[in-house]
């Protein structure tokens, strides 16, 4: 139980820093996003369990050799009573601390769904009020507004698609059906869901650097899938000046400001932040030309994304399930 401890505790740290940092700076996710996106979920599913699952273990030492037998006896001396005489206080601490992060994890996120509904809920009342349905789009609404905004709100029964008529004026047909089929593609692909997810772990965890970092890389790579979804219909320039041009469309003569073969799209902006980054990753590479990750590299990156999950999940069960066999 201790080596397990131990491994588990490693992978935990390489999973929470290394790992994370050398996938931000890779070139390689914006040519395969899908492929990128399942990794950063594994490195968060695997990185949790390996925290959690490393000061379980450590706790659970003087109970057995492994999780399921130590679990087993935890629990009935709970029930015989007293506790194993020979249970140390740093024990107890790492056990009672394994079972409150999960417990943290698990109610964060529950609180995060649940907070998130209620916004939504409220959001698409408000947006009944304020807005018309566009014409010849079902589930599509028209906000009478100067400012170019155009997003999506997930529902239970329906989603809604939402427009400005600032968005409407600015943008020709072909680049107006690009950011149409770009917000489909949040909904059909169900990106709020994975969203939902990184930001709970994010609130769970504020002082970890790495969620923050998690949660901005799996941002960009969600809209460059809606890209790719919108890139089926449209020509990646037009894909990439519509995206520049709702990036500076609040300002005054926003068609003439935008310069896309320079890419001086965060000139144009008077603060440059992560979503200006963002916007400039996604219109470089509809400009840049490279060809998509080959099959083979994105079946390396899945099968690491697997043995990241892999390997903290049979250093917990493989030698309780064998001790049981």
């Amino acid at each position: 139980m201790l080596a397990t401890s131990i491994s588990l505790a490693v992978l935990a740290f390489a999973l929470a820093w290394p790992v994370p940092v050398v996938l931000s700076h890779a070139k390689w996710p914006s040519r395969a996003p899908a492929t990128a996106l399942l990794l950063w979920q594994s490195i968060a599913l695997a990185g949790g369990l390996s925290m959690i699952g490393s000061l379980l273990c450590f706790g659970l030492i003087p109970f057995g050799d492994d999780l399921v037998s130590a679990t087993a006896a935890l629990v009935r001396s709970f029930i015989e009573r007293p506790l194993v005489s020979s249970v140390e206080v740093i024990h107890l601490v790492s056990l009672c601390g394994g079972v409150l992060l999960g417990i943290h994890l698990v109610l964060n996120l529950i609180l995060t769904v649940a907070q998130t509904q209620r916004q939504r809920q409220r959001h698409r009342q408000l947006v009944q009020l304020l807005s018309s349905p566009l014409p010849n789009q079902p589930h599509t609404r028209l906000l009478d507004h100067a400012v170019p905004v155009a997003y999506c709100l997930p529902g239970t029964y329906h989603s809604v698609t939402v427009f400005s008529a600032g968005l409407v004026q600015l943008l020709d047909t072909d680049e107006l059906q690009a950011v149409i089929e770009h917000e489909k593609a949040h909904l059909t692909q169900r990106h709020y869901i994975v969203l939902m997810a990184f930001d709970a772990w994010r609130s769970s965890l504020p002082w970890f650097p790495t969620a923050t970092r998690a949660q901005r890389q799996v941002g960009t790579l969600v809209e460059m899938l809606a890209d790719d979804y919108a890139r089926r219909l449209v020509d990646d320039r037009t894909l990439a000046t519509a995206i520049a041009l709702v990036a500076v469309g609040g300002e005054e003569s926003a068609r003439g400001s935008v310069d896309i073969d320079s890419l001086r799209l965060l000139e144009n902006r008077d603060s440059a932040g992560p979503s200006d980054a963002q916007l400039e990753a996604r219109v470089a590479r509809l400009l840049d030309g490279h060809p998509p990750l080959s099959v083979a590299a994105r079946l390396v990156v899945a099968v690491v994304g697997l043995a990241f999950l892999a390997v903290p999940t049979v250093l917990l069960l493989l030698p309780g399930v064998t001790s049981l066999a």
